[in-house]
Formats: C-alpha cells, structure tokens, sequence
C-alpha cells in the first residue's frame, strides 16, 4: 500500500476540534437542565384552584365524629380522590375533571328493588345529609 500524505487541508483544526467538544457539552447541560426541570415539575405539581362550591343544607353531625384526630384541610377534603377515569394519582383527580359537567347528573335505582327509580343530583340533596366518620386500619402483612 502506498504512503498517502494528508493534505494540510483535511485536517481539521484544533480550534474547531475544540468547539465541537464543546457543542455536545452544552447540549449535555441543556438536555441535563430541561430533564431536572420536568422531573420537578413532575413532583411538585401547581398548587390546585380551589372549586366555587355551594353549602350542604341539613347537616347534622354524627355522635361518632367526636375525636382527637387531626382535621383534614379543605384543600386536601375537595382534592383527594379515587376516581380513576381521570387518572391514578389522587391528587390530579381533581386537576383533570374540573371541565366535568355534573348538571343534569342522575342515578339510577333499578335491578331487584321494589321500586326502581331515577334520582336527579338536586332531588338527592334535599334529603337530609349526616356526616359519618369511618375509621380504616392498615393491614401491614398478609395472613393466608
């Protein structure tokens, strides 16, 4: 094989070597900066609008709801949730459905009832309303 020389003009000078090195370092801390960014996005969410919402008339109490436990914020009573449809995270429940539209909204009491019904959601609010207070313990191991 032949001895080929390198043209001084294929050679890529060191300066631009250089640079090129420091291109992909900064598109590292970029890329680095925007994924740090989105991870705490993620994990701290903006703080939930509070809901415009109407009093419940004809509450009474429980005699059972008397305790030392601690009350609930608001803020954690209207936003903590099981709905699934809208997603798995409790919290994002009620990001996610505050467009639902909850008027007209009925239920229907049908199946192996004496009298099958449909109740509308104002119909269900004028009966009288009673707080009640369950109290859930955690099962740390599974017996079988």
């Amino acid at each position: 094989m032949a001895d080929k020389k390198i043209k001084p003009s294929e050679i890529t000078p060191e300066s631009v070597y250089l640079n090129r090195r420091n291109f992909i370092r900064a598109g590292l801390i970029a890329g680095s900066t925007a994924a740090t960014a989105l991870t705490y996005r993620f994990f701290n969410p903006q703080p939930l609008e509070q809901p415009e919402t109407a009093t419940l008339e004809n509450v009474r109490r429980s005699a059972a709801a008397a305790s030392d436990d601690k009350l609930n914020s608001l803020e954690e009573i209207t936003n903590y949730n099981n709905f699934y449809e809208f997603s798995t995270g409790k919290s994002e429940v009620a990001r996610n459905a505050k467009e639902l539209i909850t008027r007209p909204w009925t239920i229907e009491v049908g199946g192996l009832v004496q009298n099958p019904r449909i109740f509308d959601i104002d119909e269900l609010l004028r009966f009288d309303q009673e707080e009640r207070v369950y109290r859930l313990r955690c099962v740390e191991a599974w017996s079988m």
